[in-house]
């Protein structure tokens, strides 16, 4: 199993230090053995997770950008993208810029969007469910087409139609597609016809073996084989610290068992450069051998 970081929340940094805090986090994961480091991609903080909306929130491709410059291995990309935020054509132009830059380390992660009030905030429109996944699988398609050099000719959908699917300079590495969500009828369909990774909530490894479970007959359904598609998740639990060594690790034997790639570490309100240095890195050695 390997280690990931999940850069979603700046509450205990000076907008000043965000730039050196954010690089020594980052070359600390990168020279550290983790493999990879994403941002949410948000307008606002998330008040369901009992932060304030106004608590700080950096864009996600701006700061993807600049943690490309500061790293030389680690994976990035937004976990995840919502379907709302961008025009499926300038988002895969977006991606493929970052695989540019960061030499073939980008994700393309996207995913249904669900923060209606952030849309609202900012004048971002908010279609229902029924549309936004609609959406999410003609932006899949759309990211699919730009990034086959031998098409660049229209993309007729219901939602979108764009002329030409031209994406120079074309993307180094795929890039890798990645759905995160673990709804059972819609999303894990889509992550079983188009994903080459997903991201699941499962915060125990028996909801996690259930939602596999689901997502093999969908592969079944579509002639897929679910070993193509990495398996990531986001760690549910509460953030890991120095000295929760031992318990992290045998907290993820079970989701290892059941053919986890990824975990993805969520920070507590502190230092991001010392959380990654002094309780991070060194779980990420053990869990290798999971």
């Amino acid at each position: 199993m390997r280690i990931g970081t999940h850069f979603m929340r700046f509450d205990s940094i000076e907008p000043a230090a965000m730039r050196t805090e954010l690089a020594d986090a980052a070359r600390y994961a990168d020279d550290g053995g983790v493999a990879w480091v994403s941002v949410m991609d948000h307008y606002f903080q998330m008040e369901h997770q009992g932060f304030p909306a106004s608590d700080p929130m950096l864009e996600a491709y701006t700061t993807l950008g600049y943690l490309a410059g500061v790293t030389e291995n680690v994976q990035l990309g937004a976990l995840v993208t919502g379907v709302t935020y961008r025009y499926p054509g300038l988002l895969a132009k977006i991606v493929a810029s970052l695989d540019v830059v960061s030499g073939g380390r980008a994700t393309y992660g996207i995913g249904a969007a669900w923060y209606d009030k952030e849309h609202a905030a900012l004048g971002v429109p908010f279609p229902p469910l029924k549309d936004r996944f609609e959406m999410l699988e003609e932006t899949v398609r759309i990211a699919r087409q730009m990034y086959d050099l031998d098409n660049d000719g229209p993309f007729e959908g219901k939602h979108y139609q764009l002329a030409e699917t031209i994406c120079s300079p074309p993307p180094l590495s795929g890039p890798e597609i990645m759905i995160g969500g673990s709804g059972e009828k819609v999303t894990l369909r889509l992550v079983a016809r188009y994903a080459d990774a997903c991201n699941l909530f499962a915060e125990t490894p028996e909801r996690l073996r259930h939602l596999l479970d689901v997502l093999h007959r969908h592969c079944d359904d579509v002639g897929r084989d679910p070993a193509d598609i990495r398996i990531t998740m986001l760690h549910r639990g509460a953030p890991i610290g120095p000295g929760d060594t031992a318990a992290f690790v045998e907290e993820m034997r079970g989701f290892a068992r059941h053919g986890v790639d990824t975990v993805i570490l969520r920070p507590p309100a502190t230092s991001l450069a010392e959380w990654v240095r002094d309780a991070v890195l060194p779980v990420v050695e053990p869990c290798a051998e999971l």
